[in-house]
Formats: C-alpha cells, sequence, structure tokens
C-alpha cells in the first residue's frame, strides 16, 4: 500500500508531457516556469550529454545558467534565440561549464544581430576571464562590425562578480546566489530562482552541503549534480579527487530528504569506471523514495501548482 501511494503521488507531481512550448521558442502559459536541461553532462565529450546548460524562463525572462559545450545548439533545437536571453549566470570558472560562451556570444550575436550587452553574472574572476575572450577575439569582433554590419553593442558582456544573495530582480522573476562547496574550486554557486510563488534550484557543482539545504527546502524543483565511482577507488587514484568535488548517491539522497523538493532530478552526472545510472538511481532509491528523475539533454520541467516533465523525442 505504501509503494502505491507513493507511486500515485509520484505520479500527481510529475506528468509525462509535450513541452509546453510555442515555435518561437517562448512559454505558452507566462504564469509558470519552464526550465530546459540543455547539457546534463561533464567534460566529456558525448554526444547524448552536452556540456552543463540548463535554461531557465519565467515570465517574461530567458535566463542561462552555464554555458557548456553545444549550449548555442541545443537553444537552436528548441527555437530559443540568442537575442532572447536576458542574462547568463555562471556557477564557476571550470572550462566545462563555460567552453561554449565564445560560441553563444559570437555566433549568436552574428547570427541573430542582437543589439544589446549580454549580462554575465559570476563568481570572482569573471571578468578577468571575459576581458580576456574580448582580446582574443578582437580581430573576429571588428570585422563582424565592419563588414557584416552586426551591431557593436551587442558583442559587449557586461559582468557582475558575485557574492551570495539576490543578485538579479527583474519582472517578478528573483535570482538567488547560493555558496556551494565545490571542494578547491572557490568560490563556486548554486542559484535559486523565484517566480509568481514557485521556485527552481540549480546545485551547480558542489559537494554534501547544508548551505544548499537551506536554500532549496520547499522547492518545487531541484536539480543537483551527482557523481558515482567505484567503492574501492583509492586515494592514489588519479581520478580520486573527483570524488572530492562531487556529491554521491547517497549524499544526494539525503540532500533530497531534507529539502523536500516537489521533484528532484538530477544532472551534471559523473560515473568514473564503468558506473552507470542504473546504479545510481538504485543508490539513491535505497534511502529516498520521493519523486526523482534522471535528467537527459532537452528534457523540459513546467513548473506550476505541480512539475510536469517532458522528455525530447528527437535529439
Amino acid at each position: 500500500m505504501k509503494r502505491l501511494s507513493l507511486t500515485l503521488i509520484f505520479s500527481l507531481l510529475v506528468l509525462i508531457s509535450f513541452a509546453q512550448i510555442n515555435k518561437d521558442g517562448s512559454q505558452v502559459n507566462v504564469s509558470e516556469i519552464t526550465v530546459t536541461l540543455l547539457g546534463t553532462g561533464t567534460p566529456q565529450p558525448l554526444m547524448e550529454r552536452f556540456g552543463p546548460s540548463i535554461l531557465v524562463q519565467a515570465g517574461s525572462e530567458t535566463l542561462l545558467f552555464d554555458a557548456g559545450r553545444g549550449c548555442l545548439q541545443r537553444l537552436r533545437q528548441i527555437k530559443v534565440e540568442y537575442d532572447k536571453i536576458n542574462a547568463l549566470f555562471l556557477t564557476h570558472l571550470h572550462s566545462d561549464h563555460m567552453v561554449g560562451l565564445p560560441d553563444l556570444w559570437l555566433t549568436g550575436w552574428l547570427i541573430t544581430k542582437r543589439a544589446i550587452p549580454l549580462k554575465v553574472f559570476g563568481p570572482t574572476g569573471t571578468k578577468k576571464m571575459v576581458e580576456h575572450l574580448q582580446k582574443a577575439f578582437a580581430y573576429d569582433i571588428n570585422i563582424r562590425v565592419e563588414d557584416d554590419k552586426a551591431p557593436q553593442e551587442g558583442s559587449n558582456l557586461l559582468v557582475t562578480e558575485i557574492q551570495q544573495g539576490v543578485i538579479y530582480e527583474k519582472n517578478g522573476v528573483k535570482v538567488i546566489a547560493i555558496q556551494v562547496d565545490h571542494g578547491v574550486i572557490k568560490p563556486a554557486f548554486g542559484y535559486r530562482i523565484e517566480y509568481n510563488g514557485h521556485s527552481v534550484v540549480l546545485s551547480g557543482d558542489t559537494k554534501y552541503s547544508e548551505n544548499l539545504v537551506k536554500f532549496a527546502k520547499g522547492t518545487d524543483l531541484l536539480i543537483h549534480e551527482v557523481m558515482i565511482a567505484p567503492d574501492t577507488l583509492s586515494k592514489s587514484d588519479p581520478r580520486y579527487n573527483i570524488t572530492q568535488h562531487h556529491t554521491t548517491s547517497e549524499q544526494a539522497a539525503h540532500i533530497f530528504t531534507q529539502a523536500g523538493p516537489k521533484l528532484a532530478a538530477y544532472s551534471h552526472i559523473v560515473k568514473l569506471y564503468g558506473r552507470t545510472e542504473d546504479e545510481i538511481m538504485k543508490r539513491t532509491r535505497a534511502q529516498y523514495s520521493g519523486p526523482l528523475v534522471m535528467g537527459e539533454d532537452l528534457m523540459v520541467f513546467s513548473i506550476r501548482d505541480t512539475v510536469a516533465v517532458s522528455r525530447a523525442l528527437n535529439k
């Protein structure tokens, strides 16, 4: 009976349906938050899992979180153009989370003729990174303005380096930066996005973080990273340090139990030495029985009174 009740609850909260997205990428119902996993992978160059990147559409705001490999192609697949993005938020400066930025920025600007700068929010070091990128691509930017008549202003990136707290508030949408623990990579942030009485929390890359749990309590949707490795992995193994920067299945289960989201979902899925997604779910389920899905590229979450999930039919 208990198993049946949990199944019924999960069915009510997680509805498998078609994504409620118009042909131009705008939301059908502006009262909801729509979250699209553009990339759920890691530094591994996999075709089925692009680099870490998540799109959040809330009301009139279209916000991008991280710009991993292939994020522009994924945006094109869901018909969201670069000139419709209001802001980009970086969780930290590991390359897999921002290596897609030059393509997003320069190709996006060229193709859409974006005429205003893109606002970029990120940890300390983001300004220096962007300054170097602008110098590295100075020739391309100049020739695109002179030869392709691309708007000069659209080539600019306006950087704000952040600390924990409210960092963005516009048109009823609030973005809160959450300091998390990504081992020696400091600072690193997760994000909580609030709109119309609903919220979504993105963990970013982190180990178990009590601070994240505090900000995630009662959220509609908690998207969390996860890592699985052999239990026998020794400290002398060259990949051992990876286990010290990420969250295990068991730790994630504890986080989900403490935070109590309507739905939890995995993204940025780190699998070492042949471990599998089935193992991740099995080990999580041993300690957590609430609503949970394994994230996939182009998976869409529609947040209203319930959280509806749809999977891409074609990638």
